[in-house]
């Protein structure tokens, strides 16, 4: 069977599901997990559960976030990402009722959520494999009615100034209530924005300010705000990150910015250090073993 051997340790249940894959296609063994899973255009017809961890893994049942909603738009429906765990749907649809009360927006533009079945993308992000991460555009709705062609090739907007270190002008307060809101719903573990965000945050934050710690300073994230859930009660193949570090975390997002202001000096080279090696692409057999199934269901 070449590629497609049985491998030790593997439930005989999984290992079976795992050889039915590799039989009727010989190459799947050895073919990147994202070609795989990227060709589903539909979720599994499982239970809902997501396995691995939000960089390795997949999402059994996951269910698509309809392409409009009373309170949201998905975007760039080409890709097909509007997929996720029912938390997530359901995340999605509370903080987008909130962001309608919200001057100047009638909701939320959703970007991409997860492909039908999870697992490593065809191109872009590392994470979203678990279904449980969400990217939140930072351009305020003014109508929830663009065409599918729109929604290809309009663009968000840029919050960030002098590199992330600052916001610019487009920063409201109602990004920042909104933010506020998506924080401290329960199901959150973080929330990943640019440096200069999360400082604003801290120096405006008048009240309680436990939601904060969700907050965390990331590169890039200025376009958009990066949502990510805990795992679900109950899903016991799930792997959270770690939490966040206790307080608010504003000191940390603080020195983000200086060293954006004050680069530290780049550290000197070895040059007897072996080179880093190009990161492999995952095979199926690199993910959790319930993702063969979640492959082969219907």
């Amino acid at each position: 069977m070449g590629p497609c051997r049985r491998r030790s340790g593997v439930k005989r249940l999984l290992a079976s599901l795992f050889i039915a894959i590799c039989v009727s296609n010989p190459a799947s063994a050895e073919t990147a997990a994202k070609q795989l899973f990227g060709a589903k255009p539909t979720g599994s017809r499982q239970q809902p559960a997501p396995f691995g961890s939000y960089a390795k893994g997949c999402v059994a049942g996951a269910v698509q976030l309809p392409e409009t909603g009373p309170t949201w738009q998905a975007m760039r429906l080409s890709r097909n990402r509007n997929w996720g765990h029912p938390e997530t749907i359901d995340y999605i649809e509370k903080l987008s009722r909130f962001a309608a009360k919200q001057r100047g927006w009638e909701g939320l533009y959703i970007g991409d959520i997860s492909q039908p079945r999870g697992g490593p993308m065809l191109s872009g992000h590392r994470s979203h494999q678990v279904g449980l991460d969400i990217d939140i555009w930072m351009l305020p709705p003014d109508r929830l009615n663009l065409s599918a062609n729109t929604r290809e090739n309009i663009s968000s907007i840029s919050m960030r100034r002098n590199k992330g270190a600052f916001v610019n002008s487009k920063w409201t307060p109602q990004h920042h209530a909104i933010l506020r809101a998506a924080a401290k719903d329960k199901r959150v573990a973080r929330i990943f924005v640019f440096p200069g965000a999360k400082v604003q945050m801290c120096n405006d934050e008048t009240g309680d300010r436990r939601w904060l710690r969700k907050i965390r300073p990331w590169w890039g994230h200025h376009y958009h705000f990066h949502v990510r859930l805990k795992c679900p009660k109950g899903a016991r193949g799930c792997a959270n990150q770690a939490a966040p570090p206790a307080g608010d975390g504003c000191a940390d997002a603080q020195k983000w910015v200086n060293d954006i202001l004050n680069p530290p000096p780049p550290k000197p080279v070895d040059p007897n250090a072996p080179k880093p090696k190009p990161r492999r692409e995952y095979t199926l057999a690199d993910l959790p073993q319930q993702c063969a199934s979640v492959l082969q269901s219907n």
